[in-house]
């Protein structure tokens, strides 16, 4: 009888251990199951931000006109523009391919430069447009020999506040598709076709 008994026990006992076993065993799993799924959980999110990323892009830069002389007809006749449409100008005390305007005077009357050769517009002749080499090493574009300039005054397209000023010991004009000075100014009667390098300077 009593050794039925303690059959019995070792038998309970035996069950009872086998039980908490397999507890054990399925609780490490739920724990194991349960770290995994986090860990892949942050991984995806790790990897979403870089594709995030990757999508923007940075807008891209304006691109300037591209550098271009030509002819517009305002006020004193058919004239030089840049590729704003800026009034140009020659200045008299200038020398073929050779700018006497610096330091100040370069201020009030920025000289056109470029790196290479621009474009010749409507009505401009590519073979008078050229550069030279001004004091400071920058490239001027010069057109038939005369080095060209905008005026710090001109505003808008079609200003021409320049023609005529006397100013850094010379006068300054606008310059037509010949490339000749048109002398003409705001007071005088006569048309800007008729006047091209009838000036007191250089009318080279």
């Amino acid at each position: 009888m009593k050794r039925h008994t303690r059959t019995a026990a070792v038998l309970a006992s035996a069950t009872l251990l086998a039980a908490a076993a397999a507890g054990c065993s399925g609780s490490g799993s739920d724990s194991g199951s349960g770290t995994t799924d986090t860990a892949s959980l942050d991984s995806a999110r790790q990897a979403d931000v870089p594709a995030a990323a990757s999508t923007s892009t940075s807008p891209s830069p304006s691109k300037s006109p591209a550098p271009t002389v030509s002819v517009r007809k305002g006020k004193y006749g058919k004239t030089l523009v840049n590729e704003k449409k800026m009034t140009l100008y020659v200045f008299d005390k200038d020398t073929k391919n050779k700018s006497a305007c610096t330091g100040d005077c370069a201020k009030a009357w920025p000289p056109l430069l470029d790196k290479k050769t621009p474009t010749a517009g409507t009505g401009v002749s590519s073979k008078l447009l050229k550069t030279t080499t001004r004091s400071d090493g920058k490239k001027q574009v010069t057109y038939n020999g005369h080095p060209l300039y905008l005026f710090d005054e001109d505003k808008k397209a079609g200003d021409a506040k320049g023609q005529g000023v006397d100013a850094f010991g010379a006068k300054w004009y606008v310059v037509n598709a010949k490339g000749k000075q048109v002398t003409t100014t705001a007071t005088a009667t006569a048309t800007p076709t008729s006047s091209s390098s009838s000036g007191t300077g250089n009318g080279y």
